[in-house]
């Protein structure tokens, strides 16, 4: 019987020739080899990576889960990381300084498609035709903003302020086919009247013109139900960040921020990940994407694709 000491001795008869010709995808089939050997090579839905026969997604990455990665490696063995994975759908957090159209094409050469991006506040303030310039070069079906300039605590005057830019950019992006999307970071959660200054954000800006994207970490962080408030504002949440809390991480925080390592692996945190994907595929959820922020990211997002494509109702 052969014994196999290594995942790159198991894979090694099939790749050796083409790791001669392209030594820079050595990590990538390591890393592959190492999860089939673990067990947890996908069994994608009919729906693509991610998904189930329940859950239909579809999934995608937020890149900067991989923001290390790009640093380390480089955009294009990045971006050959995210392919790898077998996903399609991106959504973006800059373009590593290069030239948006070139961007653009080194995603579609992998078979990746830019749905969103995530562009500054003060961006949103002071320049909305520079955004719609490079959402337009990118492609992009959504643009948005995934963190407000606020006060600490985030109190009345920033959630008006906040209003004000987020009306007027979502009428601006809307003229060009854009929708333009705002994504909540836990902050917004401080109470006011009979609720919190996030549903007097969601209930004074465009219902048309300004979506949301639920980053289900960031709803639970501060102590929320993702479940009610989906049901809530069924319509106004159009994108998801799929993202798992460490069990035993205290909740009813409103800062906004927490260790970076609290971020897991689907399906071993403390979301109820059946009832709030199923809850968002009913109230029209359009986009999933996957966003791990943990320094284990890389190995830890084919894992939680497994878990996803387990799912059942």
């Amino acid at each position: 019987m052969i014994q196999f000491k290594t995942a790159l001795d198991f894979v090694r008869p099939a790749i050796s020739i083409h790791l001669m010709r392209n030594p820079s995808r050595l990590k990538t089939y390591i890393v592959a080899a190492a999860l089939v050997l673990g067990g947890l090579s996908s069994q994608a839905g009919p729906h693509g990576a991610g998904t189930s026969e329940a859950f239909h997604g579809p999934v995608g990455l937020q890149l900067y889960s991989l923001r290390a990665e790009f640093i380390r490696y480089g955009v294009h063995k990045s971006l050959d990381v995210v392919k790898d994975y077998g996903l399609t759908h991106v959504e973006l957090a800059g373009t590593y300084n290069l030239d948006p159209t070139k961007f653009k094409g080194m995603l579609k050469e992998r078979g990746l498609k830019p749905v969103s991006g995530h562009f500054s506040y003060k961006q949103w303030k002071t320049d909305i035709p520079g955004i719609i310039k490079e959402a337009k070069a990118l492609g992009l079906k959504y643009a948005g903003c995934a963190w407000a300039e606020h006060s600490a605590p985030y109190d009345m005057k920033d959630c008006e302020e906040n209003i004000e830019v987020f009306n007027k950019a979502g009428a601006a992006l809307a003229k060009e086919g854009i929708q333009f999307f705002y994504h909540p970071h836990g902050f917004e959660f401080q109470p006011h009247g009979d609720g919190t200054l996030l549903d007097h954000l969601i209930q004074n800006t465009h219902k048309d013109n300004v979506a949301y994207e639920m980053d289900v970490f960031w709803v639970v962080h501060p102590g929320h139900n993702p479940v009610k408030l989906l049901k809530k504002y069924k319509g106004r949440w159009k994108l998801m960040h799929v993202k798992d809390m460490k069990k035993g991480v205290e909740t009813g925080v409103l800062t906004g921020k927490s260790d970076v390592k609290n971020d897991v692996i689907i399906g071993t945190g403390q979301m109820n990940w059946k009832k709030i994907l199923k809850t968002a595929q009913d109230v029209g959820v359009e986009v999933y994407f996957l966003e791990d922020e943990s320094p284990t990211a890389e190995t830890n997002i084919p894992r939680s694709l497994k878990f996803m494509e387990s799912l059942k109702w």
